[in-house]
């Protein structure tokens, strides 16, 4: 759909609302701005610097010619089964391959559709029975049995399988036999997976020119040029991987894939920019956080570095040397839609308060509502809906479309943009036109920076014939981070345990929205109006912090340092009944989890493990051994 242009910024907008003469209405337009072509800017580095490093993959450099003609390679093998406007699943990780097979699929005119390395064999089944999937590409081993079945195209050959994140192998897979029939809309660059209250994710398409602003603002605001060094460090499931990758792609610097460990350990992630020469990076929020706590580390070359996908609770302190961006931005308006930026020498630097998503983008029009959709005055709270070029073409479902992408009221006071996507989020528009980000005004929740809908979790106990029914609640604690407790009803006669059930629903479910906890239950608490109670609900749950004044029973006999690593856990996990033979993982842990237990444990003990000596211990009394080990001096000549 064609958007109407969009107007620079302006001051306060007055009206003719029953606000009264001069009211400023939450109304705000960020600078102009003109879309232009992705693809073409990286074909123009190509041809202007063919030997400056695109990729920087350890020790193996890829210069823009080597990608570019890797590009060419897998973009002339695939074509003549992958057609313009085609989806393509992609199953990669965070490596070269994944670069290479971005830029062959812009280059055929193909959809590029990330799903992962890992995604979960139902989840990528329910994908492709519902979407026109023309293929999958990663290794054939993740792959869903109808595709590892199907006809392949070996792409080993052109694709690199080795380096940080590299698939062991890569084909091509194709299974018509199971192609869904929503097709991504015309003009689409790429569709990324968001969670869907109905129980599938639902797929939301972007174009190259709305991606394009995008990538314009990231340049101009960052200075990102040849010679500079770009993370490539968010999971690729998620759609701010594609403004890592490609603002890299389009301004001749050259892209650094980030190895596993730097998603689990926040010294990991520190190490990794100092030795990789850094000059900027994405990152989520729950994960610079912990770097905020402590003093900023010195050594490092990156001067900008974006996070966003969780509400910033302070602002970065005096000795912080990169300029960091508080960023905004559903995948609906492609990536970004506000940024804060903040730098250590700023009067409020170190203030333990949550800062502001900040002002428009170039190209974004913001709009703060009331039930009814009309504008409010600036200074009261509403629902964020935003208009402009960012704005996405829409879902691959039309009707979904339609209810979340909608025309403006018919008013003088409204923006000049044909259309609106409400955000769901409730915000504050300030003076300046900033935002304060408020919460949800929905069922929807952020788990670890991803928005997740409680009831496509639900939908995935559901799937399990043991399980009548399932709810799903947050617990936060007091920090305001938050954990997902699974509330299952069996059905009768049934006695599931909760680890099966928490098995079963990770190959439906992105690592974050997993449950950290399974309750069963006998029945739901109802509310006046017969719905579940999920307040009452959540109030029933057991308190999950256990006292550190006093050893749980169960580890009486316990060493002070496994003591210390289980209540730990239990506190973060939210799950009192973990136990020393319990695995990390299979109890609930996730990437941030992890960060925060790594760091708990160095607080306590002086001891900073690395994230593959969690990941890898058979379970958490192993874990705690390793800590105690390298606590413990080794006697002399031993």
């Amino acid at each position: 759909m064609t958007q109407s242009p969009t107007a620079p910024a302006v001051p306060a907008m007055p009206l003719h609302t029953g606000l009264g003469t001069g009211t400023a209405l939450s109304v705000a337009h960020g600078p102009a701005a003109e879309p232009t072509s992705v693809l073409a800017r990286f074909e123009g580095w190509a041809r202007r610097t063919p030997q400056a490093p695109a990729v920087i993959d350890r020790t193996e450099i890829w210069t823009y010619q080597d990608l570019d003609a890797a590009a060419e390679l897998v973009a002339a093998d695939l074509g003549d089964r992958v057609r313009p406007g085609d989806l393509v699943g992609v199953c990669l990780d965070r490596s070269t391959a994944l670069v290479v097979t971005a830029v062959a699929l812009a280059r055929i005119g193909a959809v590029y559709l990330p799903l992962g390395p890992r995604p979960g064999e139902r989840r990528i089944q329910a994908v492709t029975e519902d979407l026109d999937v023309a293929c999958l590409i990663g290794d054939p081993a993740v792959l869903p049995e109808e595709h590892r079945g199907g006809k392949h195209a070996p792409l080993q050959l052109l694709l690199p399988t080795d380096g940080v994140n590299a698939p062991a192998a890569a084909v091509a897979a194709f299974a018509d036999s199971v192609r869904g029939t929503r097709r991504a809309p015309e003009g689409a660059l790429y569709a990324v997976l968001t969670s869907g209250s109905t129980g599938r994710p639902k797929a939301v398409a972007v174009a190259e020119s709305s991606l394009s602003v995008a990538l314009d603002w990231y340049r101009a605001e960052t200075g990102l040029a040849p010679g500079d060094r770009q993370s490539l460090l968010i999971g690729v499931a998620f759609d701010p991987h594609l403004l890592e990758l490609w603002a890299a792609l389009t301004s001749g610097a050259a892209l650094v894939p980030a190895p596993d460990d730097t998603r689990w350990d926040s010294d990991v992630l520190t190490d990794w920019w100092r030795d990789t020469a850094l000059t900027h990076a994405v990152a989520a929020t729950p994960t610079v956080e912990p770097l905020l706590d402590r003093p900023w580390p010195q050594g490092l070359k990156l001067r900008h570095l974006v996070v966003g996908g969780d509400r910033m609770r302070r602002r970065p302190g005096p000795d912080v040397t990169a300029t960091v961006h508080n960023a905004y931005g559903p995948a609906e308006a492609t990536v970004v839609t506000t940024t804060h930026t903040m730098r250590g020498t700023d009067p409020e630097a170190g203030d333990p308060t949550p800062p502001p998503i900040g002002t428009a983008l170039p190209g974004v029009t913001l709009v703060v509502t009331d039930d009814e959709g009309r504008p409010v005055a600036r200074g009261q709270d509403g629902e964020l809906r935003i208009g402009g070029h960012c704005l996405a073409l829409g879902y691959l479902d039309p009707e979904l479309t339609a209810r979340r992408f909608a025309a403006p009221p018919d008013e003088p006071a409204m923006p000049a943009v044909d259309r609106l996507y409400r955000t769901g989020d409730r915000v504050r528009m300030n003076a300046d036109g900033g935002l304060d980000f408020l919460g949800r005004l929905d069922d929807q929740v952020k788990i670890s920076g991803v928005r997740i809908e409680p009831a496509e979790v639900e939908a995935a106990f559901e799937q399990d014939h043991r399980v009548r029914s399932a709810v799903v609640t947050v617990l936060r604690d007091s920090s305001g981070h938050g954990r997902l407790v699974a509330h299952v009803r069996p059905v009768d006669g049934a006695e599931p345990a909760a680890g099966d059930l928490l098995a079963a629903v990770r190959a439906w479910l992105p690592e974050q929205a997993v449950p950290s906890a399974v309750r069963i239950v006998d029945g739901y608490p109802l509310d006046a109006n017969g719905k579940v109670d999920r307040a009452a609900l959540t109030a029933r749950t057991p308190d999950p912090v256990m006292p550190r004044t006093a050893a749980p029973n169960d580890l009486a006999d316990a060493t002070p340092t496994e003591r210390f690593v289980l209540t730990t856990v239990r506190d973060l996990l939210g799950r009192p009944g973990t136990g020393p033979g319990d695995n990390f993982t299979d109890a609930g842990g996730t990437s941030v989890v992890a960060a925060r237990l790594l760091a708990a444990v160095e607080r306590e003990t002086g001891v900073r493990p690395r994230a593959h000596e969690l990941l890898r211990s058979a379970d958490l009394r192993a874990f705690a051994a390793v800590v105690h080990e390298r606590r413990t001096p080794r006697p002399e000549g031993a």
